[in-house]
């Protein structure tokens, strides 16, 4: 099912969903969109909190969003400190950088307990990417405690060239020792070598969904952000192998919806399987050609499946309390 017909009403924020800002514990501002319960019932569904991945700013997700809203969540999402428009880290705004993983781990964990102590439960985690590997990381931390936790093509490993994982690793670590820390990984896209003439490729076979970021790019253009740096690399390795570490993943018991695809050329989606196998509570749904790495912002035919999904296992692992 193709969905080529275009739709303008993501291409402004829904009256709905209201904009804001909250400190972190160290006082960096980061940006926040929340929904009230739009579903017919009369109680709301519970309290969803929706983290997106490397790049990203939430604007690209208001689809979603706003139909979790009317499935009757409570619906919230964040920018990453160092992406959207809470800021960034390092002066050059197009270059994605972090300190290190655990700097995010931490404003998890301090709004985590203020959302949570703010809203309704049932109260869940929903994340792509970057923010899946940040989620499966704070459950292994227990920075977060969701009813139930669900992952779309998350970065519990990166997509690499074949080499084993430690070379790669081994590669970053010397890039930063030379002083490139700093200095972005590859130039343009989001994979190295990749122009931007393939970017959509990559993310999605829905061009309306993927012309929505264009638009929010030139509406709102500090939102934009480039590749990353080689310190990200560094760090977003050395954070992935900690998850590998025998008893990690194991001992996460939250029911976990993982979702992929096997053609994703951005995250290893042979991890995705593998970790799976470790989880003691997670299901796993996986597309083949059909989808590209954005699964929720894929075409209908595999976004609804994916919405679908998510609906029943929030209706078994988070019912109304």
């Amino acid at each position: 099912m193709t969905d080529t017909k275009q739709d303008l009403r993501w291409r402004e924020i829904p009256k709905e969903a209201t904009e804001s800002w909250w400190q972190a514990e160290d006082g960096w501002e980061i940006r926040r969109i929340d929904w009230p319960s739009m579903g017919s019932g009369k109680k709301p569904r519970g309290s969803l909190l929706f983290l997106p991945g490397r790049g990203d700013h939430y604007e690209k997700y208001l689809e979603t969003l706003h139909y979790w809203a009317e499935q009757g969540w409570k619906v919230t999402s964040i920018d990453w400190r160092g992406q959207g428009l809470s800021g960034r880290m390092v002066e050059n705004r197009n270059m994605g950088h972090i300190d290190d993983f655990s700097t995010w781990i931490a404003d998890l964990r301090f709004f985590w307990t203020r959302w949570k102590a703010e809203s309704l439960g049932p109260h869940v985690l929903a994340a792509h990417s970057m923010g899946g590997h940040l989620a499966m990381r704070a459950l292994v931390e227990g920075a977060v405690d969701p009813q139930a936790t669900m992952l779309s093509a998350p970065m519990l490993g990166i997509k690499s060239s074949g080499l084993p994982i430690s070379w790669t690793h081994a590669f970053t670590k010397w890039m930063v020792r030379r002083g490139k820390g700093e200095t972005l990984a590859w130039k343009e896209s989001e994979k190295p070598m990749s122009p931007m003439s393939l970017r959509r490729k990559i993310l999605t076979h829905s061009k309306r969904r993927y012309d929505d970021e264009m638009f929010w790019w030139e509406k709102r253009p500090d939102v934009k952000l480039g590749p990353p740096s080689w310190h990200w690399l560094e760090r977003s390795i050395a954070s992935t192998r900690m998850l590998d570490e025998a008893g990690r993943l194991e001992s996460v018991n939250c029911p976990i919806l993982l979702m992929a695809a096997k053609v994703d050329q951005l995250v290893s989606t042979k991890r995705i399987i593998a970790d799976d196998k470790r989880l003691p509570n997670s299901q796993l749904l996986c597309f083949g050609v059909e989808a590209a790495h954005e699964l929720l912002r894929e075409e209908d035919g595999v976004r609804d499946q994916c919405l679908n999904a998510m609906g029943d296992f929030l209706d078994q692992h988070a019912p109304v309390e």
